[in-house]
């Protein structure tokens, strides 16, 4: 199930990332990412709200997908994750080097200073891969413990099941 997730993840190059505010309040950005396996790197502007919201708590939540010509073919990665500032010289050079490949719009630019941006690593701990290629409302639940060991659950999410019940979501000429 990892692997389908890191598919999904290979797939996109923009995620949302939810963070919480200092009143509680979620607050939702879209940023550009790259990915090995399940740890995603982005880059923010030391400024920004979002970096002052995961030096306050490292908690965030992600979410990727697209949007499928078909409902039943929707693919998605949503996950829980940490995230903390990427120090170490080599690996943010690295996680600059994942960035430019993913978004090659950014070949032309050089990785800003250190007091300009911060690189992030967040690393995915609770994810739901949503596949309704095999069926309405599918989801595969992966927990990674800090050691990296996996534990997996499959559920059927309940509108999926109720959406396939004759006259739920059919397309409007078909109801008119």
């Amino acid at each position: 199930m990892q692997e389908k997730a890191i598919k999904i993840l290979e797939a996109h190059r923009t995620m949302a990332i939810s963070t919480l505010r200092p009143d509680g309040w979620p607050q939702t950005t879209i940023v550009g990412y790259a990915n090995i396996g399940l740890t995603l790197y982005f880059l923010v502007f030391r400024a920004s709200q979002k970096l002052a919201n995961i030096r306050r708590d490292r908690r965030i939540s992600i979410a990727v997908g697209g949007e499928p010509a078909e409902l039943s073919q929707l693919t998605a990665v949503y996950a829980a994750a940490h995230a903390s500032e990427v120090k170490d010289r080599e690996e943010r050079s690295r996680a600059w080097c994942l960035l430019q490949a993913r978004h090659r719009n950014l070949m032309d630019f050089e990785l800003p200073e250190r007091t300009e941006a911060a690189m992030l690593k967040a690393e995915c701990q609770f994810i739901s891969v949503l596949d309704y290629r095999e069926g309405l409302g599918h989801i595969d639940e992966i927990s990674l413990s800090s050691e990296g060991m996996a534990r997996a659950d499959v559920r059927v999410d309940q509108w999926g099941s109720v959406a396939v019940r004759p006259g739920l979501l059919r397309p409007k000429a078909i109801r008119d």
